[in-house]
């Protein structure tokens, strides 16, 4: 399905596409590749052609035509006399447009009027004769219409095809009609090509420019995330070893086989968070993919709630897992149930002072919910305040489902929280 307001050929891509609800990734696709690969910046010798050869061309199309004129009333070819005025006018004539293109890259506005008074000149003084096209002036316009000279160009050939018509009529000069209608379509055809030109690099500097805001974005959506990851590992494993440390101190000398216990409980969840953080950091550190030196971590599903809810149950508060589902949620939303779990638990071991804890999974009405309450003291403003990183992030992991959560006091005391997830609809997305 095309992002909105993109070309056919932008996908979404990864855990985050249509049917599979998950963070958004985008791709722009090849289609954009093979567009922006024919676009890349012209080198030195393209530059220097792109300069040269519309003068070169000028010069081989009009300097020979003032040397040798093809006469149709007589249907013969004359040679020019050297050295007369109109020779002379002649080939200033000739010579001033196509000099005149060498400063087109720079200013291309006067390059355009001065082509266009000459090939006005060159149409009234030339007029008996059937000599080639002024096509310095095709190269002015189409020069001046792409470097963002339009007014200049519309305007000077304008003025000059009038003023060209005016002073044919009142000097009397017949004028041919094949060679006037030629001159107007030819100069209109040039204008369109320069104008289709100029609209070609404008869609590309167009998505130049939205594919680097992709991809700011995507950088951007990806730190979240990863910020997101280390404050949920951070945060859980921490308070464990926190708890168990304390138990381990207590139990020290009272109950050294207790105390055993937690410094295992240490050692293990302190292993799997550092494992967990360093697959998420290696896929930061390295380029083009994950770091091989990480350790490959599965994303944490829905099989995992039982051990997350006894590690809390170890450290205090009892904790009753209900499992209603009647399906089996995709990876992106088994992670995120996870992950909303595993931070409201550990919010209560360190803020609730709870004795007991209930997380249910349950799917109603194309939703699937969890609940996770707690029997403790209810909202502390330090922590349960909506500002909170750790609810920013609860909220932050339903929303991009596509779904909500809400977090405050229970009816009957303590805290309760609520997520819901929609179930994303069967069937391929076209």
């Amino acid at each position: 399905m095309p992002y909105p307001g993109e070309h056919p050929g932008a996908r979404w891509h990864g855990p985050g596409s249509p049917g599979d609800a998950g963070e958004h990734h985008f791709s722009h696709g090849p289609w954009a590749d093979n567009y922006l690969s024919r676009r890349r910046p012209p080198s030195r010798f393209g530059r220097v052609a792109r300069l040269w050869v519309p003068v070169i061309i000028s010069l081989l199309v009009q300097v020979p035509s003032v040397f040798v004129v093809w006469r149709p009333a007589d249907r013969h070819v004359a040679v020019t006399q050297f050295g007369t005025p109109q020779f002379v006018l002649s080939l200033t004539i000739a010579l001033v447009g196509p000099l005149a293109l060498i400063g087109a890259r720079r200013f291309p506005g006067p390059v355009v009027a001065i082509a266009a008074v000459a090939a006005s000149a060159d149409l009234l003084l030339n007029n008996n004769s059937d000599g080639p096209p002024y096509v310095a002036l095709a190269f002015a316009i189409v020069s001046a219409i792409v470097r963002g000279a339009r007014a200049w160009a519309w305007i000077s050939v304008a003025a000059a095809w009038i003023v060209s018509f005016t002073l044919g009529l009142i000097l009397g000069d017949g004028w041919q009609p094949l060679r006037l209608v030629g001159s107007t379509l030819g100069i209109l055809v040039v204008m369109g090509i320069g104008e289709a030109i100029r609209t070609r690099r404008e869609r590309f500097a167009e998505i130049s420019r939205r594919i680097a805001e992709r991809k700011q974005s995507e950088v951007q959506a990806e730190r979240v995330r990863i910020a997101r990851e280390l404050h949920d590992v951070l945060a859980h494993s921490l308070s464990q070893i926190n708890v168990q440390a304390g138990v381990g101190l207590h139990l020290m000398d009272k109950q050294p086989d207790k105390a055993a216990e937690a410094l295992a409980s240490i050692k293990e969840t302190s292993k799997t968070a550092l494992d967990e953080v360093r697959s998420v950091l290696g896929a930061l550190r390295a380029e083009g993919g994950a770091d091989p030196a990480a350790p490959l971590v599965p994303e944490p599903d829905l099989s995992r709630l039982p051990g997350l809810a006894a590690s809390v149950s170890a450290q205090g508060p009892k904790v009753e897992l209900i499992d209603r589902l009647q399906s089996t949620p995709s990876a992106a939303i088994q992670l995120a149930i996870y992950r909303i779990a595993q931070e409201s638990l550990t919010n209560v071991v360190r803020h609730a002072n709870a004795a007991s804890v209930t997380v249910v999974l349950a799917e109603e009405s194309g939703f699937f919910l969890l609940t996770v309450s707690d029997d403790g003291r209810g909202p502390v403003d330090s922590h349960h305040d909506s500002g909170g990183r750790g609810l920013l992030g609860m909220h932050e992991r339903a929303e991009l489902l596509g779904g909500h959560l809400d977090a405050g006091r229970s009816p009957t005391g303590g805290f309760v929280v609520n997520a819901s997830i929609p179930v994303p609809p069967k069937g391929p997305i076209r």
